[in-house]
């Protein structure tokens, strides 16, 4: 099969665990992110670790797509001896000579082992809290970690318990509970980061389907790591009346609360402005995507307004979101008839 410039062989059946080697079509879309976001950085000369590298196929699309002086080296790893034959053979077919490396260990011990990346992908099957602490350790100053989590049920509300125990915080399972979700998610890794004084700032974060995806950026100091864990809060809300609000405390009459969580910007807005103008891929998802988060990167508020909802809350029809949108509020990629304002839109 092909996926973007790479040729693949890959194993068929359905997606699981039980693939001899895993190897998930639907994530084509976080690796074409992914490419876009590394080739708009502006960072140069990295090196790339794959901690759990599968098909091999975004290490392969790396090379073939990344501009060559963004990378230095990409390593390619997986503890499973098939994933490594099934690389070196992906390798072989896309002809590719140089710039990689394979190794064959498991995912911790592979970065614990090494002398650190400029850019750490862990985009594991489920939960990412396995490898948090490795990639953190190893993550160079001024890198790129990029996390995925597939386990949506526990961060969006869906498993309270388990997003306490994996996520040490209460999710909320409303309409912005995907945003809640996503927050929640860069709480944990800021905690741990902050624990190896490194300050891990979001800059570029979204939902597709079935998983929520961030990138972060490492900045090292006990102060700015400090600064980081301010904007831990609760996200407040009212069911009645839906409104909500951010404060350090959880226990206002009438509201219910997510959190703590991240309170701060899910995106660099300069990065998603060039990530939009830069991007040349055709696909009506992709480009809606990228589109979407242009323009709500530039409204610094936590959750959104869920338009269906409103209107039965205020005893209204349902009006045309094209009338509502203006500089202050904007169209969300968290939900289709969404709306991000810093508050209620008025209508």
């Amino acid at each position: 099969m092909k996926e973007g410039k790479a040729d693949l062989k890959i194993y068929k059946g359905k997606i699981s665990k039980k693939l001899k080697v895993f190897y998930n079509p639907a994530m084509k879309l976080n690796r074409d992110i992914s490419i876009l976001l590394l080739n708009c950085l502006g960072n140069k000369y990295m090196q790339i670790a794959l901690p759990l590298t599968g098909s091999g196929v975004r290490g392969i699309r790396f090379l073939l797509e990344l501009d060559k002086n963004v990378y230095k080296k990409i390593v390619f790893n997986d503890y499973s001896n098939k994933s490594i034959e099934l690389i070196k053979h992906n390798i072989k077919i896309n002809e590719l000579e140089k710039d990689y490396e394979i190794s064959n260990k498991d995912a911790n011990l592979f970065l614990l082992e090494s002398k650190g990346f400029d850019y750490i992908d862990i985009d594991p099957f489920g939960t990412p809290n396995p490898f948090l602490e490795s990639s953190i350790l190893r993550l160079a100053r001024g890198g790129i970690l990029a996390v995925t989590a597939t386990d949506t049920s526990a961060l969006s509300g869906s498993s309270p318990k388990a997003c306490k125990r994996k996520y040490w915080a209460k999710p909320l399972k409303n309409e912005f509970m995907h945003e809640t979700g996503i927050r929640i998610l860069i709480r944990k890794v800021q905690l741990i980061g902050a624990a190896f004084e490194k300050a891990l700032t979001p800059i570029f974060s979204y939902t597709d389907q079935h998983y929520y995806r961030v990138f972060f950026k490492c900045k090292k100091g006990k102060k700015k790591a400090d600064k980081i864990l301010q904007k831990h809060k609760y996200l407040l809300y009212n069911p009645k009346t839906l409104e909500r609000e951010v404060s350090d405390f959880n226990n206002k009459k009438g509201y219910d609360y997510a959190g703590l969580l991240w309170t701060g910007n899910l995106w660099d807005t300069k990065l998603a402005e060039k990530m939009y103008s830069k991007h040349q891929i055709s696909n009506t998802q992709f480009h809606n995507l990228i589109s979407l988060i242009k323009d709500e990167c530039k409204i610094n508020s936590v959750g959104y307004w869920d338009l269906h909802k409103l209107a039965k809350t205020k005893d209204k029809p349902i009006p045309k979101i094209e009338s509502l949108l203006n500089k202050d509020a904007t169209r969300t990629h968290f939900l289709g008839w969404g709306i991000k304002s810093k508050n209620s839109p008025k209508f």
